[in-house]
């Protein structure tokens, strides 16, 4: 097997993964319960699966040409994916929606030893 088998194989594989990535974003919409844990399952889901899609195309890319522009709108994805996601978490919280608390608080009482000092 040749080194352009190997690439085209490791790019078919990148396309797949970040494929399926991108799908579990979406099943994340429906699947988690407030819109904070919304935004950041799919925020990080679907930049990663994009970074994997754009990466797999960018193997198989014929021309140098297609390569930096697939490098560019990788770097603007990584750039604007987090700032809309956190811009949109503040949004949200200004109109006043506060997030599920997931964890039981610690309550303040320290638990006492059932051991007796000698």
């Amino acid at each position: 097997m040749s080194i352009g088998g190997i690439i085209e194989i490791i790019g078919m594989a990148s396309l797949f993964i970040g494929s399926v990535a991108v799908i579990f974003g979406a099943l994340g919409l429906l699947r988690l319960g407030d819109v904070y844990q919304r935004m950041h399952g799919t925020g990080i889901v679907d930049t990663g699966g994009a970074g994997l899609i754009l990466f797999g195309l960018l193997l198989l890319s014929p021309d140098w040409t297609v390569s930096v522009r697939l490098i560019l709108i990788g770097f603007i994805l990584v750039l604007t994916g987090p700032t809309a996601t956190h811009a949109i978490a503040r949004a949200v919280r200004a109109a006043g929606e506060e997030p599920e608390n997931v964890a039981p608080k610690k309550s303040a009482k320290r638990k006492t030893s059932n051991r007796r000092r000698a």
